[in-house]
Parts: structure tokens; sequence; C-alpha cells
């Protein structure tokens, strides 16, 4: 059979042929890809014409098309199907494709034509302003990539560039395999109470697939925080699973991922020196909006102190309604109680509102249509990458057909943790691919046959946010693949993301789809309000377990060569970089620890985690927007797609957001909506 992913899918919107792949087709179409990539590049390298944005620039964007498409159907799905198959492929292939991007991004000849081409004023001038961000993006990533090094450094890099692939990949399969190893049996269906019946049966049929039939399990999430800690009434299982949830890495055993960690952050700092820059965080944000560390500290520093402080006053409350002291176990059990008890809001009375479908059809779905028109089809035809996987169809408002999107919702063993955007096919008009395709994942416990899916607040709230991606990656309209979907700044990336939330509570959506499952009640209003009124509470926590979680990945990349060669055990530099910003509350773990970091060590978000918060400044001042502009209409949706979803990154992200908001954002709103003002 020959390999399908060697010539362009022949599906609509050109949907990898996921029904026809297999394993072993990878491995030829990246070996096939890499070398039509690098004998395209030798050809642009070796041109011997002057260069020019035609013979360079285009030529250079017109080069990878297997590598292209391979890359996109691999990784994007490699998250969702991580067998055994697919992580030895993943481990054979990342130092490889590492070694592939070096030989181009580093080549000295193909970064003198771009200079050349960036050089020539009368010829950038004549270009139009998305074709001159290209030559400028290019120029910009390679010089910080270390294309301008000598051929001593040049080869150095490549080596730790490679090592650091492969350091990166096993951490992530380490992590993975500790997860479903610290999985937590539960032996009495009693002491699930708390949960719903939905939560119940999702454990038993895990428990059934794990071989441990007539039992239940409790999969792992990756944050610290398991949600169901803030349901569960029996304590000593809230502390079984508060403590699986933290020994992910770091037991001693095959699965531990302390020697990676120390590692990784070594050869980053060599990296960085060899680079140019002191520290691999400096080098990791010369290319970003922040630029510098040191504006990145300077937000987490100002928000640290205040954090520390509504932690405390949290805490009180907690032991108040707790009637003594509690652990950080019971934090996210009690604070629901506080929750109810002050502000007479129960998020679990709010979940047989919540059931998946009309949260997706009735709210994500009903929204997207409300504000930029788009409406969605399944199309059972065709096949995802797994069962559970669903395909759309997307329209645009005139009813054209505008590219698919893929929902990948329940967890499984062979999923990693969290929840995810990627894409599958990237739009743009150089290569005449005028549709995007997008995938959504979430982890979302899988109930038994005929049992509705229930979605927590926090899970709907996820499911927004990922879409919010999507949108993102189907929206963007561009020339070049360069600039495709997502394909922005780490620091900008979450801000559309996070925009996406405010539907979620927004009256008109929420009143669409926010039904009970069984009475087809809607939501009462007066919950709805109080809600809204207590969303500050719980603020305390929850922006001091992700500040410390921000915090400590910049203290890994803030180290030097010498300093981070010094660094003998990770859970005490963990602990003293905590204590040195005034976080090191045992009741309020980071959001990741180091030895389950997927983001810094794994996830390409090293000296990057920031980059939510430092979003969200945007993010709080663009819903104020909407709120001063009569929020969920075709003509803001049109503003803000125009200047925002709509140009991927052809253009300067703050510029945009300049044009769309008439000033820079404002960071008081997020100041009032974090309790930090």
């Amino acid at each position: 059979m020959p390999n399908p992913l060697l010539t362009p899918s022949p599906l609509p919107f050109s949907l990898p042929p996921f029904a026809l792949v297999r394993d072993e087709h990878y491995p030829e179409a990246f070996d096939r890809g890499m070398a039509e990539h690098l004998a395209e590049v030798e050809a642009i390298a070796t041109n011997p014409e002057a260069a020019t944005f035609e013979n360079t620039l285009a030529a250079l964007e017109r080069s990878g098309r297997t590598l292209s498409r391979v890359s996109l159907a691999f990784f994007g799905t490699s998250s969702s199907l991580a067998t055994d198959a697919v992580q030895a492929i993943e481990e054979e292939y990342a130092p490889k494709l590492t070694a592939h991007w070096d030989a181009v991004r580093l080549d000295p000849r193909l970064y003198a034509r771009i200079e050349a081409v960036h050089g020539d004023a009368d010829s950038m001038a004549a270009l139009d302003p998305e074709s001159r961000r290209l030559v400028e993006r290019h120029l910009t990533e390679m010089t910080v990539a270390g294309a301008g090094l000598d051929d001593d450094a040049n080869a150095a890099l490549r080596d730790l560039n490679s090592r650091l692939a492969t350091l990166s990949t096993r951490f992530e399969k380490r992590l993975l395999a500790d997860s479903n190893d610290l999985a937590v049996v539960v032996d009495d269906v009693a002491e699930l109470d708390g949960l719903t019946a939905g939560e119940v049966s999702a454990a038993a049929e895990a428990a059934s697939e794990h071989g441990h039939d007539g039992k239940w399990l409790i999969t792992l999430v990756l944050p610290t925080g398991h949600p169901h800690l803030a349901s569960l009434t029996n304590r000593d299982l809230r502390r079984r699973v508060h403590e699986a949830q933290g020994a992910r890495g770091h037991r001693g055993n095959a699965h531990d991922t302390k020697a990676l960690v120390l590692e990784i952050v070594r050869l980053r700092a060599e990296r960085a020196r060899l680079l140019g820059y002191p520290t691999h965080a400096g080098a990791a944000l010369a290319d970003s909006t922040a630029r510098t560390p040191e504006r990145v500290m300077e937000l987490l520093g100002r928000m640290a102190p205040a954090a520390a402080r509504n932690i405390e006053a949290e805490r009180a409350l907690l032991e108040e309604e707790a009637g003594q002291p509690i652990e950080a176990h019971d934090w996210a059990f009690w604070s629901e109680r506080v929750r109810a008890s002050r502000f007479a809001v129960d998020l679990a009375e709010m979940r047989p509102y919540f059931e998946a479908e009309r949260v997706l059809r009735d709210g994500i779905f009903f929204a997207a249509e409300k504000l930029y028109g788009l409406t969605f089809h399944e199309r059972d035809d065709l096949v995802g990458y797994h069962p559970d996987v669903r395909v759309f169809e997307v329209h645009d408002g005139d009813g054209s057909p505008f590219g698919l999107y893929l929902l990948d919702l329940y967890t499984r063993d062979t999923k990693k943790g969290g929840a995810w955007m990627n894409s599958l096919v990237h739009q743009n008009e150089l290569l005449e691919q005028p549709h995007a395709v997008v995938v959504n994942n979430l982890n979302v416990p899988k109930p038994g046959a005929g049992e509705p899916t229930l979605l927590t607040y926090d899970e709907t709230r996820t499911f927004f946010h990922e879409f919010g991606h999507a949108l993102h990656g189907l929206l963007a309209r561009v020339t070049y693949p360069h600039f495709a979907g997502t394909r922005v700044f780490r620091d900008f990336v979450e801000y559309p993301s996070q925009v996406n939330e405010m539907w979620m509570l927004w009256p008109e959506v929420l009143s669409n789809y926010a039904v009970h499952h069984e009475t087809g009640e809607r939501l009462p209003g007066e919950l709805v309000e109080r809600l809204v009124s207590a969303q500050s509470w719980g603020e305390g926590f929850a922006t001091g377990e992700y500040l410390a979680a921000s915090l400590l990945d910049q203290a890994w990349h803030a180290l030097g060569v010498d300093e981070a060669a010094a660094v003998p055990d990770v859970e005490a530099f963990e602990a003293g970089a905590l204590e040195k910003v005034g976080l090191a509350n045992p009741l309020v773990p980071p959001r990741y620890r180091s030895t389950y970091f997927a983001h810094t060590f794994s996830y390409s978000y090293d000296a990057q985690y920031y980059a939510y918060i430092w979003s969200e400044v945007l993010d709080a001042d663009t819903v104020a927007w909407f709120r001063e502009n009569g929020g969920l209409t075709r003509s803001n949706g049109d503003r803000y797609r125009r200047h925002v979803v709509g140009i991927g990154g052809a253009a300067d992200p703050l510029e945009s957001y300049r044009e769309f908001r008439g000033s820079d954002a404002d960071i008081r709103h997020l100041l009032k909506r974090r309790g930090l003002d």
C-alpha cells in the first residue's frame, strides 16, 4: 500500500487520511520529507542569482511541503495517541528533526541571502506589509537561533539542540508512564461520595479497562490540583489523590524525571551562553512581546505579595468553615463549602446544567456564530485519528466552506494530560491552501454507556478556552505558511483563547446552553448572579498557584552555566526559589512542580509559562472593551477578527492590538479581576 502521507490528502479540506495512515508510514514520510526539504533549501542557498524576495523568502516558504504535511499529522495527534509505537517514533525523530531544522535555520548561506534582501531598502519598500514582515521575521528568528555563529559554535549549538530534543521527549514519556502508574485504585464505592453518578461510572470504566474489575480508578490530571478534590467527602481519599498527583516524577523509579530536569536546565544554560545571552530566560524572551526577563519579573513580582496576602485571608475563612486547620488536599473541598455558605454558590449544583453536547452546540458554537457568523455541521463521513474524535465542517457567515474542527473530548491512557489545540492543516494563500483544519483535546472522564457527559465548571471554562485557540487557528487568513493560525509569539498566543472564556457566562450564551440535562430547566438566574458576584473568591489560591509555577519556571531559567551545574537537588532548588518570592506555602503548591512541569520541560513554554498572565493583561482589557461596546455582536466580532484573530502572525501583535483597542492595554482590569488592586 502506498504511503498516504507522501502525497497531498484527497479528502475535503486536506484532512489527513487517518483511516489509511499506519505507524510505520511516519518514519518513511519524515525521512522523505527531510530529504526533499534539504534539497530545496540547498537550491535556494546556492542560487547564483542575486537574492530577491521571490527567489529566497517566497522559495523558502514553498519548500518542505511533504515534511510539513507529515509533521502536522504526527505532532497534531501524538499527544492524543501516545502509544508505545508513537512514543518510540517521537523519541527517535525528535533529535533528527531538531538537527534538520538546525541545518536550515543555521545555514550561513541562507542567512546571508536573507540579510541581503533585508538590506535592500528599495526592494523592501516595494513589498506589501506582510511580505516585509516575513523578511524581518526570518532574519530575526535565524539571528536569535544562532545563524551568525562561526563553524565551531554552530556545530556545538546543533549538538545541544539535539540532546535537548531527546531529553524533552524522554521527560514527556516518563511523565505519562508515571501518571498512569500512580492512578488511584478505590475498593469501596462509598469512598467516592461527593462525585456525580457519571464520575463514578467513569471511574468504574477506567478500573475495568486496567484489569481492576469491581473497583474504581481515579486517573491523574496534569496540574497539581485534581478536580475531584473539590467534591470528595472522604478526606483520606482526597489525601491519596493529592499525594499521587504530587508524586509524579520523583519517586526514584524508572519514571523519575529529576535527573532530566537538571540536565535540561544545564544544557539550556550552555546553549544560551553560546548564543550570547547570560541565561536561557534571556535567550527565550529575546523574540517575544515581553523582550526581557526583567519585564516579566516586574509583572510577576508586582502580583506575588498581594497573592500571598489573599491566600492567607482565604485560608482563615477555610479553617473557620472547616472548624480545624486544613491541609493542601483540603483546600479545594473547603473552598467550595465557603463558596456555598458565604456566597450561596455551589459549583457542583451547576454541573447538571453543563451537559457536554449542549455546551458544545448551544454554547461554544452558538457564541462563535453570533460573534463571527461561523456555523458547524458534523461530518460523520470523515474519519478522525481515533473513534472518539468527531469532525465538524465549518462555514463562514456567507455560507462558504471555511475549514474543519475536530473534537477529542475524553481521557484515555494514551492521551497526555491537560487540554490543548493543534493544527492539522494550515491555511495560506501561497500554497493554495484556503482552509485550516484544527483539533481540540480535553481530558474529560468518559461515562459508562447511556450516562450523560456532565462537565465541571472548570472543564466548561477550559472547553471555551481551548475553542478560543481553535478559532484563532481557523480564522487567521494569511499569505505565507510562516504566519498561519496560532503561529504568533508564545506570550501572545494565549490571549485570544482567554478572551473566549468570557462567553461562558455571558447571559445570552449561558441561557442558551445551561439547561438541566434531566428536567430541561434553565440555570436559575439568581444562581448565575451569585456566581458572578463570587467570581473573585478563590483568586488568591488561583493566582498564587499559577505565579508559583511561573516564578519557578523563571528561576530555573535565570541560572547561568555555573549556577545550573551547581544545583544538586531539584526539590531543594524548588523550595528555595518559592521561598525567595514568598510563595513557599505548603497549602498552595505550584500549579506544576518541577518533576511534572511538562509546559517548561517538554511543551516549549520554557521560560515562558508567564505567557498566560502576560496575555491576560490584554484579555482583561479586551473583555472591558466588549462590555463597553455592546458585547456579543457581529460588528464587535468583525472588528476583533480583523485586528486580532484573523491576522495570524502576519502583523506585529501589539500594534494590531492598539489598532483594535485604540490604546495599549490597561493592567488595572487584570488587577481588579484577580483581586490584586
